[in-house]
């Protein structure tokens, strides 16, 4: 069960995360849509756990690679930014968020367009990993 507190801060970096997030891809990145789907701070309040949905979906992986490998230059701008709200800043962990990619696969499926029967090679991706 989450605290007050962990919802709070968790609430106070999701809104700047989005902020930043956005202005990187719009420099970086054309074309790119990136949404903070949600944060999760632990108990002892020392790392964010920072879920992002990335579209087009196929640019998922690369980018998470580039965000996690900037995360310390995310950090001190978000540290930045709630300095006057956060005492101390949790480490922050970028994680790729595709439950849209995968409520758009069972839409798929409930629509009758990914047909298994029809298209054997569809039952490969429901494979679990």
């Amino acid at each position: 069960m989450e605290s007050n507190r962990q919802k709070k801060i968790a609430s106070v970096l999701q809104k700047d995360l989005v902020e930043v997030l956005q202005n990187a891809a719009s420099e970086g990145a054309r074309g790119v849509i990136i949404s903070v789907t949600k944060v999760k701070v632990t108990v002892d309040l020392s790392i964010a756990k920072v879920y992002l949905s990335i579209f087009p979906n196929d640019k998922g992986p690369e980018l998470i690679e580039g965000i996690s490998s900037n995360a310390p230059l995310i950090k001190h701008e978000i540290a930045q930014r709630t300095k006057h709200q956060l005492r101390r800043m949790p480490q922050l962990q970028f994680y790729l968020d595709d439950s849209l990619e995968y409520i758009d696969q069972i839409d798929r499926s409930l629509k009758g367009l990914d047909n298994p029967l029809e298209d054997p090679d569809s039952l490969e991706k429901r494979k679990k990993k």
